[in-house]
């Protein structure tokens, strides 16, 4: 992944850009060849004929170099969307490196989601330079470059030799279309690397283990950080399959409550604070009003509206249909995302950013309005599309809401139903422990009308709901290991029990397997926690990055990519770690 902090490009390792959308992640996507194929847009420059790659991102930023061996030579591509200029572009220089390799040039365009042939024109700008545009509609890409290529058909396609320290630029730019095609992109490639540099600077990783995979977590979140809104969206991606050949394919392109709190508190664990800051702001613009329109995701600006739709003419990523585009889980109650809002919000407190008036005023609002609904069943944070229950984890994070607003006000003097508040909690509790819990084989279960386990409940020791060594816990920790590991990984919930309403299995979630890494440290399990540790951060692809799942039979990743929770996650296990060491 490449990206502006306004929306993010996929680069294979043939290099070629299969997906960007603009210009905002939640926009169409211009290049969607990694939904359908070459004819659905893409931009590549590699090689002809055979070749070696090897990738890695510059130094600790977000500029991908991308390393092309041939019999003839070797060729290094670097990959950038460069920030702070306000304009979409992406920026790709080839280096010859050594020998002269012959290289192949690829530019397809369509808007829309792959759908939309553009009007393309070979045209000469500002100083006579040629550039090549293709326009649909409100969008307008331009191409620029020492070479353009020619076309074939929908296709511009060109071949052209690289020799020996030899420098060639190119670069494409959105625009909407009825604007003046703008002058050349001055190059802020430098600025860019520096900038990143800087960012990572301020972390604080001390004594955190796979520090260089933890910080390669933080950039990948904040590079999923709205540089303008601070939205955080889940993933620059829509559809990539849970289930390959099925129907679990989501769009994951938008702003969740729950997934961008728990960024935020890794963030701030890391001492990254500014983008809590901006998704503080986000918040409060976002869920302004009544708190009963409170939504579980928004778009990246915070709009409300996010239909879900299907897109028939695109394949899907390995068959897997059907494509959608906005999620109908927007329409869900889930109980758990104000528990983990306060979470957040208590984090940015404790930290250098401190209270703010509006923000307290948003808590308490959200929390007395908890009060009087906590009891209603909810589609939890699965987003079962199946029957509402009243889930454990759902319950654990209400009682998170009140625990966290008392502490609000015994630890900060703000002002609030102190006395109200702490009565639910207990009454929560209580409710948890009766009703979620399964006393002959000890362990808290999926929710209160079964015995099934799910991993969402090795969350409890990490919010402080139980002590992680308490035996109730650790026979929770036994039943999930029992009933939902498989390859070493875990599972979210058994999918053959029905309780989400869809066809299909799916494979382990990585964001389990980190809270498992979290539980085993707190419980005292040091040893199990690190080896689980180092074997997640085995799996991440070749530059660091983790999607939503990871098939062990097939050794790939699954799922939407790269995917905020896994990320996060990762950063909490590994202060889990450390924290746990330091005793």
């Amino acid at each position: 992944m490449i990206g502006d902090r306004h929306t993010a490009a996929l680069v294979g390792t043939n290099g070629s850009i299969d997906w960007l959308c603009v210009p905002r992640f939640d926009s169409p996507a211009c290049f969607a060849a990694l939904l359908g194929d070459e004819d659905n847009g893409h931009w590549q420059l590699c090689p002809v004929g055979d070749y070696e790659v090897s990738r890695a991102y510059v130094d600790h930023t977000t500029a991908l170099q991308t390393t092309f061996t041939t019999e003839t030579g070797v060729v290094m591509l670097l990959d950038v969307m460069p920030t702070g200029d306000h304009r979409i572009d992406v920026v790709r220089r080839l280096t010859g490196v050594k020998g002269t390799v012959r290289m192949r040039h690829e530019w397809v365009v369509r808007f829309d989601y792959g759908s939309a042939v553009p009007w393309i024109r070979r045209r000469h700008e500002d100083r006579d330079e040629p550039v090549i545009t293709a326009v649909v509609g409100p969008d307008k890409l331009v191409l620029r470059g020492p070479r353009l290529p020619v076309a074939h058909g929908h296709r511009h396609v060109d071949e052209f030799d690289v020799g020996e320290a030899q420098v060639l630029t190119f670069s494409t730019t959105w625009l909407p279309s009825h604007l003046r095609t703008p002058g050349p992109h001055r190059s802020m490639v430098d600025e860019t690397i520096h900038e990143d540099v800087s960012w990572v600077a301020r972390l604080d990783l001390s004594g955190v283990p796979h520090a260089d995979v933890v910080r390669r977590s933080l950039l990948t979140l904040h590079l999923m950080t709205h540089d303008d809104t601070g939205g955080i969206v889940a993933a620059p991606t829509t559809s990539l399959p849970e289930d390959f050949g099925g129907e679990r394919n989501w769009d994951y392109r938008y702003c969740w409550l729950r997934d961008a709190a728990l960024t935020i508190g890794s963030l701030i664990a890391a001492g990254a604070t500014e983008e809590a800051h901006f998704w503080r702001d986000w918040l409060l613009r976002a869920v302004a009003g009544d708190p009963a329109d409170l939504q579980i995701m928004y778009a990246v600006d915070g709009a409300r509206r996010l239909p879900e739709l299907t897109l028939d003419a695109l394949p899907g990523y390995a068959g897997s249909r059907p494509v959608r585009i906005g999620n109908g889980a927007v329409e869900q109650r889930q109980t758990d995302v104000v528990g983990e809002v306060m979470l957040a919000l208590e984090a940015a407190r404790e930290s250098t950013l401190g209270q703010s008036e509006d923000t307290w005023s948003l808590q308490r609002v959200l929390v007395d309005h908890l009060a009087d609904t906590w009891q209603e069943p909810d589609n939890g944070l699965w987003e079962i599309r199946g029957p509402q229950r009243h889930f454990t984890h759902s319950r654990v994070m209400v009682w998170v809401a009140f625990d966290r607003a008392v502490k609000a006000v015994e630890r900060h003097g703000v002002e609030g139903d102190v006395d109200r508040w702490r009565d639910l909690r207990d009454r929560v509790r209580d409710e948890v422990m009766d009703h979620g819990f399964d006393a002959e084989r000890n362990t808290f279960t999926q929710h209160d009308a079964t015995t099934e386990v799910d991993a969402s409940l090795l969350m409890l020791p990490l919010v402080d709901f139980i002590a992680a060594d308490d035996p109730k816990m650790l026979g929770t920790i036994a039943a999930v290991e029992e009933d939902l590991m498989r390859d070493g990984l875990l599972l979210r919930y058994r999918t053959e029990t029905g309780v989400d309403g869809l066809a299909g299995d799916e494979h382990p979630f990585l964001a389990c397997s980190f809270w498992l890494v979290s539980a085993y440290a707190k419980a005292g399990r040091l040893h199990d926690a690190h080896a689980l540790f180092d074997r997640l951060c085995a799996l991440t692809n070749d530059v660091g990055l983790l999607a939503e799942e990871y098939d062990g039979e097939h050794a790939r990743m699954v799922g939407n990519f790269p995917q905020a929770f896994s990320h996060l996650t990762l950063v909490q296990a590994a202060f889990a770690l450390r924290d746990a060491a330091a005793g």
